[in-house]
This record gives C-alpha cells, structure tokens and sequence, in this order.
C-alpha cells in the first residue's frame, strides 16, 4: 500500500476501528516502521511520540488490537485500521479512548448472521441452528411465520417484554431464512433505504 509519510514529518494518523461494532477506538500515529510491524504481525503497533518509540498496543496489558484491515485515505496520508480488541482498548480502563462503550448496536444483528452462516456450513451437531437448516426451507418458513403470529399476539394482549422477546425470536428466524436463501440482513436494510429515500424524495417534489 502505498502512503506518503513526508507531510508530518514521518507519521501518519491512525484511526482504530472496532471491525465488528464499527466504533472508532483510539486514535495514533505510525511511522513506517510502526506501520510494517502492524501488517507483519497482525497487530496493531503505533510510533510513541511521547517515548520515541514503537509500541505495540496491548504490549503490557495484553489488550491487543488484532488486524482484520487496512485502509487508506484519499491523500494516502491517514490510515483507517479495522481490528478487532482483546479488552478495553485505553489505558484508563475503558473499551474507547474517548470514554464510549464499545457495544454493537444495530450492528449485532450483522454478526449474528456472520455467526448463523458459519453454523450453516459447519452444521454441528446439538446447536438448534443446524436442525433448523435440516428441516429445510418450508419448516423454517413456517417458524418465521409462527414467531410472527406470537409477536402480534404479544402486541396486541402481552406485555412490552414479551413483545421483545417475541419480536427477537422472530427476527433470529428470519435471518435463518435470508441465510438459507442466501440473503443478508443488509439486503433488507438496502431495500428499505432505497424505499425510504424514494418515498422522500416523492414528498419533497410534492410539497
């Protein structure tokens, strides 16, 4: 990858991102040598300006920063690290250097079918995942379509946790479905934004 390291005299800024939750951890700076360490180990090594130094975060509280990508900015002069975090990634404790909770969010539901794809091609035996994939597209349609019965039923004489808990258990089997018509969870949130924005701009050309 080529970046050019002459316009702050050596260093480059370094933007960490968590791959998973997509929240940015920490920013640092690399030199080239910091940034060749961080592609040969896989993990995430940064220039101390402090201590004129390299140092390897996580090097002596273990919470490393294992790469998954690198990418870089148009002027090739800032870098963008996808990683993912063994622990909180500051040095005062927590899981961002600007005080955040490294958690999903929306996001989870991403991972979870990350999780569901590697289930569908591991199949392992006992996990409820894989005995739905064997019964088969009709059986797990029809578990869609009864969580769905449950979910309204919730809604309309249950209780708000219930209704979670139903609409969660729905929205699981749903991605089993998308998963073994080889679909993602962000198909369906394209088509929405495509529906969103066309619907918008039908309201703003009416007004």
């Amino acid at each position: 990858m080529a970046l050019n390291f002459d316009k702050m005299g050596g260093l480059l800024p370094a933007i960490i991102q968590d791959a998973h939750t997509k929240n940015v951890l920490m920013l640092g700076f690399m030199n080239e040598e910091a940034y060749r360490k961080t592609v040969e180990t896989g993990k995430v090594t940064f220039f101390s300006r402090s201590k004129q130094r390299l140092w390897t975060k996580g090097e002596t509280s273990g919470n490393f920063l294992h790469v998954v990508s690198i990418e870089k900015d148009c002027d090739e002069d800032t870098i963008l690290v996808k990683a993912s975090p063994d622990g909180p990634t500051c040095h005062l404790g927590t899981d961002t250097c600007f005080g955040t909770e490294n958690t999903p969010g929306i996001e989870f539901l991403s991972i979870l079918q990350d999780f569901i794809i590697k289930r569908h091609e591991e199949m392992p035996e006992g996990s409820y995942t894989t005995s739905l994939f064997n019964a088969g597209i009709n059986a797990i349609a029809q578990k869609v379509g009864e969580e769905a019965v449950e979910t309204v039923i919730e809604a309309t004489n249950g209780t708000e946790g219930r209704l979670v808990y139903e609409s969660a258990d729905l929205l699981y089997h749903l991605i089993v479905l998308l998963t073994a018509k080889g679909r993602r969870i962000e198909d369906l949130a394209e088509a929405l934004y495509h529906r969103h924005n066309k619907k918008k701009a039908d309201y703003d050309k009416n007004c």
